[in-house]
């Protein structure tokens, strides 16, 4: 068996978040498959991607970190696009810049890819509550709220329709034949918390290769910070309206039945016997039956919502996104500490 070469890639944006990103890194850095690079692609703000540079250029930090300023768009897309121009190995994994990984995370993903069909495979994150237990009303089905793997996903290592973008490997090929992630969805600094970026991408890749094969195994875990104001219930309705909104861009990308193909396993299934355990627990005194049942329905009618008014916006065109290439030919002038424009942060 031939082990691969992987380039990982994590997105950053805010020096709130300092300490999280040396941990990712670090968590990299501590695979028992090394890394070729880590690639550092700081999303439109200077400062970070100066003293990132700074940490990374010094005596015991370089290693194979490079850092980068993300040439496109501000957002996370154009962030991730950035990374995989610059990429170098044969295989490019993401992480989130408030994640570690398990020290076997990239030999578990490197697996998959003995199978010649395979071209992306994902894992299983774990949320690492700041409180340090998961609030008693949270429902497990909704994880994905706070960027995790979520109740009524299959275990082991299964074909999927799509991987989750914040703990993801594609093959280089993936991109050639698909093209980069869709800019005008998912994540865009602060602002409204969007999704689906990775769920597009996957269907385009598996319409321009048909035979394509996506796995998750979950084996390959990584840790995900779920901050304190995640936590609370005004995130979560928040969230589940945004995922709305996200799922009618990648609708009108892909169209309702390969967009919506997951999700109404999810809502007739996944979600009901969510409830059912939810009421059952509440009878039977356990705590937080009766809110995670709540939450349940709360979720579903926010995602409906949301799903309805992203539906109107882009039959009124209040909503675009476009599909980069994706170009391998940039030079490595552009790390940080290089000379060069996007030295400021500034789009090329």
């Amino acid at each position: 068996m031939n082990l691969r070469d992987f380039s990982v890639v994590v997105c950053v944006y805010t020096e709130d978040r300092w300490e999280d990103i040396l941990a990712a890194v670090d968590s990299v850095r501590a695979q028992s498959l090394p890394a070729r690079e880590v690639l550092l692609v700081v999303d439109h703000n200077p400062a970070l991607l100066e003293r990132l540079g700074k940490e990374y250029g010094r005596p015991g930090r370089s290693g194979a970190v490079r850092v980068l300023a993300n040439a496109g768009p501000r957002g996370l897309s154009a962030g991730r696009n950035t990374g995989i121009a610059a990429a170098r190995g044969e295989i490019v994994a993401f992480l989130d810049d408030d994640a570690v990984a398990e020290e076997d995370w990239l030999r578990h993903f490197d697996k998959g890819y003995d199978d010649p069909r395979v071209m992306a495979v994902g894992g299983r994150t774990v949320p690492a509550w700041s409180s340090g237990r998961r609030p008693a009303w949270f429902p497990e089905e909704f994880d994905w709220v706070v960027g995790c793997t979520y109740r009524g996903l299959p275990p082991g290592t299964v074909r999927v329709r799509n991987v989750l973008g914040g703990n993801a490997s594609f093959r280089r090929t993936a991109f050639d034949a698909a093209g980069g992630f869709a800019t005008g969805i998912g994540r865009d600094g602060d602002k409204r918390p969007l999704g689906g970026e990775e769920t597009e991408l996957c269907i385009r890749l598996a319409r321009a290769l048909p035979r394509a094969v996506l796995l998750i195994d979950d084996r390959a875990v990584i840790h995900h910070k779920v901050p304190a104001v995640r936590e609370r219930f005004r995130y979560f309705r928040t969230r589940c309206y945004a995922e709305g909104l996200s799922k009618a861009l990648v609708s009108r990308s892909v169209g309702a039945g390969k967009g919506l193909e997951s999700e109404r396993r999810y809502t007739t299934r996944v979600l009901p016997a969510g409830v059912v355990r939810g009421v059952r627990d509440a009878l039977l005194g356990r705590s937080g039956g009766a809110g995670r049942a709540g939450a349940v329905v709360a979720g579903v009618l926010a995602a409906a919502g949301g799903y309805a008014v992203g539906i109107v916006r882009s039959r009124g065109n209040g909503a675009a996104f476009s599909v980069p290439a994706v170009d391998r030919r940039r030079p490595d002038a552009e790390d940080a500490g290089a000379p060069g424009p996007d030295e400021r942060g500034e789009p090329s």
